[in-house]
């Protein structure tokens, strides 16, 4: 009996070992993904993670993603994209502003007045004009999906701020040089890091404040470090940042048609909705967390809010002069991203 039960027990052990091994081979594509914030930022649990378990299932398991958070693999955020490019990676979720003129076409989101409150709207824009007017820009590498986060909301240590006079003075923490020229626009002095130095800035005083949405709040315990966080009317914000999910070209281009077609049917214009969803999600959250924690949760008026959309609005002509003068229609493109972003919003 008892070697009867060793037996089967020996059978049941090579038959999980076969399995394991069945399911091991299944992988056969196994692809790292490098970002920048903690695993339990709300852009891994919520967007990475979700969205590469949907490319393994579409795959029947043949695909693998692993995620690397918080540049575990190596380097600081402004290099994931050369690290993607140059296959160092496979794959990177990254803020397009910390490689500043790479991306001047898709800059056109991120314009304060352009980009107003709503990033599902705004990243089913960005769908919508990728292939006609965006596209180009991305040498190198196979986008999976862009988007925007809720915008660019004021963190404040301990000033108050309602008018566009009272941020004259400041030093303000921004990732990208469209929200530099905000800064400058209010007569403040723009400080250029990493968010995830943001914290260390704040308690420091090397900054009084920063432009961010209220998703950060948790991860960073932005809260701990500010007194104030302020936005428009309506959620209006001051602009907003640009990010991509992109794999290494040459590895995308070495995919068989249907793995090319898991990340495909995962990274369409449902999902780049989603994502808007999901960062508008983390917003609340974010901000509940503050508000809960002591923190002055500031609304402004219309007329507040109006108040710096005419101070901003130069910032659009900027942007506009620059990325002419590169040989890009500005204009067209403010044009387009406005009547987008107007009709995602209706829908």
């Amino acid at each position: 009996m008892k070697a009867l039960k060793f037996a089967g027990a020996a059978v049941l052990g090579a038959a999980m070992a076969l399995a394991g091994t069945s399911l091991a081979s299944a992988q056969e594509f196994t692809f790292k993904l490098h970002h920048l914030l903690g695993a339990k930022a709300p852009a891994q649990t919520q967007m990475l993670e979700p969205w590469a378990k949907q490319v393994e299932e579409n795959s029947g398991g043949r695909v693998k993603i692993e995620i690397y958070p918080a540049m575990s693999l190596g380097g600081r955020p402004p290099e994931l994209v050369q690290q993607v490019r140059d296959g160092v990676v496979d794959l990177i979720w990254t803020v397009n502003g910390y490689t500043p003129g790479l991306f001047p076409r898709t800059e056109v989101f991120e314009l304060p007045t352009v980009f107003k409150n709503d990033p599902k709207a705004a990243n089913l824009a960005l769908y919508d004009m990728f292939e006609d007017d965006l596209k180009e820009e991305y040498k190198g590498v196979e986008v999976m999906f862009l988007h925007v986060h809720a915008g660019q909301a004021l963190h404040m240590r301990d000033k108050l701020v309602r008018t566009p006079e009272d941020v004259a003075g400041t030093k303000l923490r921004i990732p990208t040089r469209t929200g530099a020229w905000v800064i400058e626009a209010l007569g403040a002095a723009p400080t250029a890091m990493p968010v995830p130095e943001l914290p260390q800035a704040l308690s420091k005083g090397v900054v009084d404040g920063a432009l961010i949405p209220w998703e950060i709040i948790p991860p960073l315990k932005i809260h701990e470090q500010t007194k104030y966080q302020i936005e428009g009317y309506d959620k209006a914000r001051l602009g907003t940042t640009t990010f991509q999910v992109s794999m290494n070209k040459a590895r995308w281009d070495g995919l068989p048609d249907d793995i090319k077609k898991a990340f495909k049917d995962a990274s369409g214009p449902d999902w780049w909705a989603q994502v808007g969803d999901i960062w508008r999600a983390s917003d609340e959250f974010g901000i509940k967390m503050a508000v809960d924690s002591g923190n002055e949760h500031i609304t402004l008026t219309e007329e507040e809010t109006a108040a710096f959309d005419a101070a901003l609005e130069p910032v659009v002509q900027r942007w506009v002069d620059e990325v002419t003068s590169q040989g890009i229609d500005g204009a067209g493109l403010v044009e387009k991203a406005r009547a987008g972003i107007a009709k995602h919003s209706s829908m």
